[in-house]
């Protein structure tokens, strides 16, 4: 079922639902600011999957799956009809394997794999215990349903081997090209009782009904042929009208509003539409659709500016002598409340205007992208009403499937940051299309072409997919997020030093993904020697004490620090060999480092003075007695690499070399 807040969990075919009425945000770096705008969202964290839980009603089918999937090295394929909640299913199967208490906090992984594949992203590499989920529902087209399952078989065999867990939604539509080998391990779900769903999401919104109150027979037949999403929407709608304050004070009324929302709002739209034939009244119907809880000041200047957009020739005379603003927006049904803003007046009408617009006038798609471009930053919006206009525009775009029209707003409104800021809109507009069931993938490899693409980057568009890597991709496809930092890092711009962060701080929580990273730096600095010295940079800081989590991963240590002392000697070392030299006086227990280093400069005379010169100086002439004792155990490993000989005669209590001496 869709979780209608914040998780993606149906077979949606358009990004979001926005619903009518006030909606008052803070806006934030991160999601957040998607749960509080009830849009949907890929995202399957826990909190998210645990949201999710308390609104599940199991379809058909679900325990035969649940069994199957118990099993270490299990894969099960999920078969179902469009709209019966199997993304939903899937996802649950999958988080109720961890809810033992282990799970995600003890490094298991839950993430959901690419459908497509990407030459560039990193070989898939199970472990024990993770959980994945393969979503092919999305796939109309057979050739490329053929090689995802040719995918799917080598991640099946890795999947066993490696003791993990993996369910995939199949096609509803591709029955006759499944392979052979699938049947044993589909399970054929059933739809789950709609009005099952809908009382569920009612309970959680606090709703006070009973049994009585849900026995109509439109309601009844709506809940038994409708899809998941649809009946999740309903809900929506019901709270909607609950909290706006505008449609009574019982549930009998909200419901009534709902069922009419999801019933009649495009039939009555359709009416509307074929009375009202002059441009300048559709633009300001669509103008406050678009702009709805936004000032009347505003949404004036959005009305003009879209007539200037699509080339509208304004009337001869002045203002005064037309008919009045006022006198407008009632003949059209637009209200005016008490604080100046606009809405209409039957819940949900603005949804199904915009649905009308984007649907039946394509031609001028075009021009409605490049009007919401500008009218986004009107001076009268606040953030919160900028938020929604992308959120609104995003949903229609990705609808009549139109991606690369986001896209290109995102360029433009990170193009046109200035400072050191990240345009709010850019950002939001990004998430959306991340988390989008049927676009999300575009994204990925849209902002993939962005960041390895050999010309300028504007700081602004940097910031945006820097910050949208670190939330939505990081969240959802954290191998993919790597990638696209790691070419961010390393490219010029005053940005680089965000992505470097974002990039430090991602590969820092994760050990399996800080050993990606090493893997990455060192590979690129093989393949790109023209552009070794900023992978330098980057490995260098990522192996530093400080960095590395805990406890270390020695092997790869070594090979990160083998690359960074095969270069000649720079000043990027004298960080790096201080942490981890203060890593071991505060902590015993990483001693190690100080062999393992060591080990890595072997057989590189001139890397070895330089590692003993910056112990002298970290040392310092005091000889605090904590780091003198830490600073003789590492010049004693240095010796032995250096002259293969016992040092403890030599250098035990002795003052070392200075460092004009070793350099």
């Amino acid at each position: 079922m869709t979780e209608r807040e914040r998780v993606t969990v149906n077979d949606p075919r358009g990004p979001v639902n926005n619903g009518a009425g006030s909606q008052y945000v803070y806006y934030g770096s991160g999601a957040d600011w998607m749960t509080r705008k009830r849009v949907e969202t890929l995202r399957i964290a826990r909190e998210d999957r645990a949201r999710l839980a308390d609104r599940f009603v199991p379809p058909v089918g679900y325990r035969i799956a649940a069994d199957r999937l118990e099993k270490p090295g299990s894969v099960v394929m999920l078969e179902a009809p469009p709209g019966s909640g199997r993304r939903a299913a899937a996802i649950m199967l999958l988080h109720e394997l961890g809810e033992d208490g282990g799970g995600d906090e003890q490094g298991v992984r839950f993430e959901e794999l690419p459908a497509a594949e990407d030459k560039d992203e990193p070989p898939f590499n199970p472990g024990e215990g993770d959980r994945f989920l393969l979503d092919l529902s999305g796939l109309t087209d057979e050739e490329a349903y053929v090689r995802a399952q040719r995918r799917l078989a080598v991640r099946r065999s890795q999947i066993q081997e490696a003791g993990a867990h993996m369910v995939v939604v199949l096609p509803a539509d591709m029955k006759h090209a499944h392979a052979p080998d699938f049947e044993p391990h589909t399970v054929t779900l059933g739809r789950p009782r709609g009005l099952a769903v809908v009382t569920r999401y009612l309970r959680m919104d606090w709703m006070p009904f009973g049994p009585a109150d849900l026995g109509s027979t439109e309601f009844r037949r709506l809940c038994e042929r409708s899809p998941m999403r649809e009946l999740a929407r309903l809900a929506g709608l019901v709270r909607t009208a609950r909290d706006s304050g505008r449609f009574g004070a019982d549930f009998a009324g909200w419901l009534d509003q709902a069922m009419h929302a999801i019933t009649d709002r495009a039939d009555e739209v359709a009416r509307q539409m074929a009375t009202v034939r002059t441009a300048p009244d559709r633009a300001l119907l669509l103008a406050a659709a678009m702009f709805e809880e936004a000032d009347a000041d505003s949404v004036y200047e959005a009305w003009h500016g879209l007539m200037r957009t699509v080339r509208h020739e304004e009337e001869a005379t002045c203002e005064l002598a037309r008919t009045d603003f006022g006198s407008r927006l009632a003949a059209l049904g637009i209200e005016r409340d008490a604080d100046g803003r606009l809405r209409f007046g039957r819940l949900a009408y603005a949804d199904a205007l915009r649905a009308y617009f984007w649907a039946n006038f394509p031609g001028v798609r075009d021009d409605l992208r490049d009007w919401i471009g500008s009218a986004s930053g009107l001076r009268g919006l606040t953030t919160d009403d900028r938020v929604n206009v992308v959120v609104r525009f995003s949903e229609r775009s990705l609808a009549v499937g139109r991606p690369d029209h986001l896209f290109d707003l995102v360029v433009r409104w990170a193009d046109s940051a200035t400072g050191t800021s990240c345009d709010p809109r850019a950002v939001s507009a990004l998430e959306l299309g991340l988390g989008h069931e049927r676009f999300g993938g575009w994204f990925r490899k849209r902002m993939y072409t962005c960041v390895r693409s050999p010309g300028p980057l504007s700081d602004g568009l940097a910031r945006a997919l820097t910050a949208a890597c670190a939330g939505s991709i990081g969240a959802t496809h954290p191998d993919q997020a790597v990638v696209r930092l790691h070419y961010l890092a390393v490219r010029k711009g005053e940005a680089t030093r965000e992505a470097r962060e974002a990039l430090l701080d991602l590969a820092g929580r994760d050990r399996r993904l800080y050993r990606l990273l090493i893997d990455r730096a060192r590979d690129r600095m093989r393949r790109e020697p023209h552009g070794a010295e900023s992978h330098l940079r980057l490995l260098t800081e990522l192996l530093r004490g400080d960095r590395a989590p805990d406890p270390p991963p020695w092997p790869e240590l070594f090979l990160g620090w083998g690359t960074v002392f095969s270069y000649p000697p720079t000043d990027l070392w004298n960080p790096l060999v201080s942490s981890w030299l203060n890593a071991v006086t505060a902590d015993s227990t990483r001693e190690m480092a100080l062999g393992v280093m060591v080990g890595a400069a072997r057989g590189r005379p001139a890397a070895l003075h330089r590692l003993y010169a910056i112990a002298c100086d970290w040392a310092g002439t005091g000889r605090h007695s904590s780091r003198a004792a830490v600073a003789t155990l590492f010049w004693q490993h240095i010796d032995h690499a250096q002259y293969a000989r016992s040092t403890s005669s030599k250098r035990a209590g002795a003052r070392p070399r200075t460092t004009e001496e070793t350099r």
